[in-house]
């Protein structure tokens, strides 16, 4: 049976950053970010990532079949039982679409979602101050976190009511936000 965790959080709230440090430290633990994911696909020079490319570039949300398509495949290849994904859901429909999917799969269960929190001046100065590529600017940047904070609340309070909401502050060191997530996360699984 594979564990997943999902980590959600506004861009620049360190998610990724955290379970690559997470997933380094233990050989039992895999982590895919759907925004490297979804880079990667357009790095390939592929069709669905020439489609990728127009939202992404745009700081808007991929289809979800596409996202899902990509997610489920990397769950289940991957060579561990224990996956850590950042970046996901970013919406509703996304997120209703995976709980479909994980509520007839024997194979996937949803440990947790855990949030990474983060104020937007935090956030907006660690993706203005990174430029990791063209969608770090101040008009993606404020689209990509009004698209953050829209389905935010809902998203809180669906996994809130499943009893697989944990909250962490994103506004200390990494190396206590990547120790409490990871303590938490081995204490799941």
């Amino acid at each position: 049976m594979k564990k997943l965790f999902l980590i959600i959080g506004a861009p620049g709230s360190g998610k990724t950053t955290d379970a690559e440090l997470i997933a380094a430290k233990h050989n039992n633990i895999t982590h895919y970010s759907t925004g490297d994911m979804f880079r990667a696909e357009v790095s390939s020079g592929s069709q669905r990532g020439e489609i990728i490319n127009t939202y992404i570039s745009a700081g808007n949300i991929v289809p979800i079949d596409i996202a899902i398509e990509t997610i489920l495949t990397a769950i289940k290849n991957a060579p561990t039982d224990v996956i850590i994904i950042d970046g996901y859901p970013r919406s509703l429909e996304q997120m209703t679409e995976l709980d479909k999917y994980l509520a007839n799969d024997r194979e996937v269960v949803l440990v947790n979602c855990i949030e990474v929190v983060v104020c937007e001046e935090v956030a907006r100065d660690r993706v203005l101050g990174r430029s990791r590529g063209s969608d770090d600017n101040v008009e993606v940047f404020n689209n990509r976190m009004k698209v953050y904070v829209e389905p935010l609340e809902q998203i809180q309070e669906f996994y809130t009511k499943k009893d697989l909401l944990k909250k962490i502050n994103g506004e200390r060191t990494i190396e206590k936000i990547v120790n409490e997530m990871d303590e938490y996360i081995q204490s799941k699984i």
